[in-house]
């Protein structure tokens, strides 16, 4: 196959990172995309530092082994600990990361607050720390370390009584203090974006990276002209290390994440 018609490799430590991949399918419908998530070791953001580490790197060099174009790791945890690593180790095609998009929610909310939902590994890694310190004097950022959430989405819940009462008790403290927006820091939060609409109400915008790193990606392989030349719709195969989660990743793809 021409390189330029290899897939794309989107990585994920479970099926969250569908809400970037559909993103992507939607950008570039005749790329073929190929979705590996790994449920068995999910969640990411609890795990120790060089684990998280090499999990990722050996994810990736398995789906190298069946010729890819670029990486996408569409995991924020992931992204924190290994993308420089995989940028050095993968020079010839392009390595696309996705952290919480905290530039258009401060944008947006120019002196206000905003609150960054996260896993706990993410709201205490050295790269968001890094982005947050750049931003902060511009609006006052609150990280929230969401223990459990991801775990909801893992296991198709994504809405119900218990997400209810855990997202009532997570969320209340910080919206009495009066929030502007609110930044879906892991791939897993905006399927469970109506859940938190329903608790959040109205007021707060909410933002994830998803539609960025779609773009970001199509621009990186235009750099490296891998763009594709096919003119039919391309696929997607999905790869998980808990095969009966496939089903789950099919459904998430056809899932409206917008809808609140």
């Amino acid at each position: 196959m021409e390189r330029r018609n290899q897939p794309i490799a989107v990585f994920d430590s479970g099926v969250g990172g569908i809400s970037v991949l559909r993103e992507m399918v939607r950008l570039m419908p005749n790329e073929n995309f190929y979705f590996r998530g790994d449920s068995i070791h999910a969640p990411f953001g609890t795990r120790p530092f060089h684990e998280i580490q090499k999990l990722t790197l050996d994810n990736i060099a398995h789906m190298a082994q069946k010729g890819i174009k670029g990486i996408v790791i569409a995991c924020n945890t992931a992204t924190s600990v290994a993308i420089e690593l995989l940028r050095n180790t993968y020079i010839d095609i392009p390595v696309v990361g996705i952290e919480p998009a905290l530039k258009p929610a401060v944008m947006e909310s120019r002196h206000g607050k905003v609150l960054v939902m996260a896993t706990p590994m993410t709201v205490h890694a050295e790269k968001f720390c890094r982005l947050m310190a750049q931003y902060q004097g511009e609006a006052e950022i609150i990280p929230l370390g969401c223990p459990g959430l991801m775990e909801f989405v893992e296991a198709g819940s994504l809405e119900g009584p218990r997400l209810q009462e855990y997202l009532k008790k997570l969320l209340t403290p910080k919206l009495l203090e009066g929030v502007n927006s609110i930044v879906l820091g892991c791939t897993h939060y905006p399927f469970v974006r109506g859940a938190i609409r329903e608790i959040t109400g109205p007021g707060p915008h909410l933002i994830d990276g998803s539609e960025g790193t779609a773009r970001e990606l199509q621009r990186r392989l235009d750099e490296f002209d891998l763009l594709t030349d096919r003119k039919e719709r391309g696929t997607v195969v999905f790869e998980e290390s808990i095969p009966d989660k496939i089903k789950l990743c099919r459904f998430l793809l056809e899932r409206d994440v917008w809808a609140e």
